[in-house]
């Protein structure tokens, strides 16, 4: 196997493993082959607890391939069951930052009902309850240049979601050359920034954050 990537693990018990998500490293297997988060995280396991078979790690939530950040995974199946109803039930938050261009409102919930269509890989906003419902609230943290960093409670987990809504709107994402015809960088400016949730097993109220990048356009606020 080829040398995997080295990840940057927050926080690890018998149970939960918390790390930080790579820029362009797609969270499972796709159809391009590359390597992926999970199966670097599970030879990590292999490796470090000495697991002769390969290692389990449940999927709880997912980010999109260009976008960095936290997530948790879960080391048994238990605890991906229960860290998934807390998804289903929106106990589990996740908060995200996001640079975006123009003038938007201090502050507003979005609503909207997301069609995704599978041979293009983009989502859609349709008029039609059809769709999934996407919801999330936002505030401006500061402003400059026609430039808003803003911080996001997501409420709903659908495909490519934040990137829609607020394009949908005329706030599309620096970076984003899926749905900004202009993108001005190369890197997507949306970072998942914190989650909180209950340990599956504990119960114990836990909350993880990371430092915003410091590069552009981040650095500029």
């Amino acid at each position: 196997m080829e040398k995997l990537p080295k990840i940057n693990i927050i926080y690890e018990d018998n149970h939960l493993l918390v790390v930080e998500k790579p820029i362009n490293i797609p969270v499972q297997s796709d159809n391009t082959n590359d390597i992926d988060l999970l199966t670097i995280l599970k030879d990590y396991r292999k490796k470090h607890e000495s697991k002769k078979n390969e290692a389990y790690l449940g999927l709880i939530h997912r980010l999109d391939r260009p976008v960095s950040g936290i997530m948790v995974f879960a080391k048994t199946s238990k605890c991906a069951s229960r860290l998934s109803e807390q998804i289903r039930n929106h106990s589990f938050k996740k908060v995200y930052y996001a640079v975006v261009e123009n003038k938007i409102k201090n502050k507003d919930t979005l609503t909207d009902y997301l069609i995704k269509d599978k041979s293009t890989n983009t989502s859609y906003i349709t008029d039609s309850k059809t769709g999934k419902l996407a919801i999330l609230d936002y505030e401006v943290i500061k402003q400059k240049n026609n430039l808003s960093l803003i911080k996001i409670n997501l409420k709903t987990g659908r495909s490519h979601q934040i990137r829609v809504q607020f394009s949908s709107r005329g706030n599309p994402l620096i970076g984003d050359n899926k749905y900004n015809k202009n993108p001005k960088s190369k890197e997507i400016a949306l970072f998942a920034k914190e989650i909180s949730f209950i340990h599956p097993t504990t119960c114990e109220n836990l909350t993880f954050s990371l430092d915003l990048p410091k590069k552009y356009p981040f650095n500029i606020f």
